[in-house]
């Protein structure tokens, strides 16, 4: 994730459970995030800013990538997805929107797509609720509310190789930037 505020590292919660044997799945780090997001004290840590985004670094299960993000009112991600990775977030307070395309894109070797009818998805996530999503899921996410953060856990395994980001104009989605980690951390 392209985020504008530094980033701390935290060690998991005390009510994350040990990391599984083996990679983790989009069900155990579905599991996780719901665990981080129920912990009061690790909500409490985290610094919020009245305009930019703020998050803290967690340490996920098996090995994956974990966040712990703030959003102020009116901030979102813009359109982007986890390349190879799998994922689960949840909103652990205010709601935030989910826009995703329920449809498979190329992983490479385009600029521009036109997108066909049918494939925009929009879920509305109010705290306690979260999703797993597979590998090139292309989403944004997004906190509406005109005057109330947004808190939300996410996690990623493996952990983001990269980032592609998007822009959108109607039915027409075009690449505009590859992040590395080395953009974000």
């Amino acid at each position: 994730m392209s985020l504008s505020s530094p980033s701390t590292s935290l060690p998991a919660s005390p009510a994350t459970a040990p990391a599984p044997a083996s990679a983790p799945t989009q069900a155990d780090l579905l599991d996780f995030v719901r665990r981080a997001a129920a912990d009061a004290e690790l909500l409490a840590s985290l610094p919020l800013d009245p305009e930019d985004r703020t998050w803290v670094r967690l340490a996920g299960p098996g090995g994956s990538e974990a966040w712990l993000i703030g959003w102020p009112p009116g901030t979102g991600t813009g359109w982007h997805d986890h390349a190879e990775s799998v994922g689960a977030f949840l909103t652990a307070s205010g709601e935030l929107k989910e826009n995703a395309l329920a449809a498979r894109l190329p992983t490479d070797g385009w600029k521009t797509l036109e997108l066909t009818e049918g494939v925009d998805r929009e879920r509305r996530m109010p705290a306690g609720q979260g999703r797993a999503f597979g590998r090139h899921h292309v989403h944004e996410v997004l906190n509406e509310s005109p005057d109330r953060h947004a808190i939300s856990v996410h996690a990623y395994y493996p952990p983001l190789p990269r980032i592609r980001r998007y822009s959108r104009s109607g039915q027409v989605l075009r690449l505009e930037q590859v992040e590395r980690p080395e953009d974000w951390q």
